[in-house]
């Protein structure tokens, strides 16, 4: 049997393709696989900041595209690239064991607390990240940027900045741990949610490849999908909305930080909760009315 994988063509994405391809070829030996690179608008279009883009599948759409014309069989996402809502005929085949979901700061120099930011010239692409950046640290400035992780921590140099904001799990898992100056507490500064997780998406009747995908299920990672996903797609929000959702399990219990602020970035508002592992989704989405309902006091 040959499965053919669809991914986008940048660097890190090329490696955590290969990274899910290995872990199959483990346990299914007998399989055979093929990688095809995709390109997607949001690797197009990078003269864009992504909040001002207002497209929720800028990263996935044109690789859902093959998937749902047979073109390929299997698409390997970042999972928080993902739209909330499943695209009809679409779904995940399972979730593999997550990577470090913490936000980090790239720089030149020697960060050890958010005071060393103040004065800082920072490098985003994400509102979130801005967000809550200016809401933490009053003396700050930040530079719009987009590109793959290796293009944004070489804009250090060109845009003479002091640091950029990247997440942990794709300098990890491109080898470029070394280069991590800060990691931000995940309950404080709250990452996007599902970040650190891949998402292994497949067509809603291939039973064949579902069941090979099961072989590389996690399961304490899959109840982290769930519950930040319900959480996303309550809030309603996107790459233009500042949103965020970090969660912890604790043996039977889950427990969410999140965020979510409003269109002018005026008001950022903070909620956490703890539930039981059945309800996860549950707390998700109850997390998110509190916040909806919280920011609407607000305005």
């Amino acid at each position: 049997m040959k499965i053919t994988v669809g991914t986008r063509g940048s660097n890190l994405a090329l490696i955590q393709t290969n990274l899910i391809v290995k872990q199959l070829k483990e346990k299914n030996p007998d399989v055979e696989f093929e990688i095809k690179v995709i390109k997607t608008k949001g690797d197009i279009v990078l003269d864009v900041p992504l909040h001002k883009m207002n497209d929720k599948g800028i990263f996935t759409k044109e690789i859902e595209h093959e998937l749902l014309n047979h073109e390929i069989d299997l698409a390997i996402h970042s999972m928080k690239d993902m739209p909330s809502v499943h695209t009809p005929g679409l779904m995940f085949g399972a979730v593999p064991k997550g990577e470090d979901p913490r936000d980090v700061i790239v720089s030149n120099k020697t960060i050890n607390s958010l005071s060393d930011l103040e004065g800082c010239l920072i490098g985003t692409g994400s509102i979130s990240r801005k967000f809550q950046l200016q809401k933490l640290i009053s003396n700050i400035f930040i530079n719009d940027i987009r590109g793959n992780i290796e293009t944004r921590m070489k804009k250090i140099e060109i845009e003479n900045l002091d640091g950029v904001i990247l997440a942990a799990a794709g300098l990890k898992r491109a080898n470029y741990e070394n280069r991590i100056s800060y990691y931000f507490d995940p309950k404080v500064f709250v990452p996007s949610p599902c970040q650190g997780i891949l998402a292994l998406q497949i067509r809603e009747d291939d039973e064949m490849i579902k069941d090979i995908l099961k072989t590389i299920e996690h399961s304490e990672t899959t109840i982290r999908a769930k519950a930040e996903r319900a959480y996303l797609k309550a809030i309603g929000g996107g790459c233009h909305l500042p949103v965020g959702a970090y969660t912890e399990i604790m043996g039977d219990k889950i427990t969410m930080y999140a965020i979510y602020g409003d269109d002018d970035c005026k008001y950022l508002v903070y909620e956490e909760g703890t539930a039981k592992l059945d309800d996860a989704e549950k707390l998700g989405t109850d997390i998110a009315k509190k916040l909806k309902m919280e920011l609407k006091n607000y305005e």
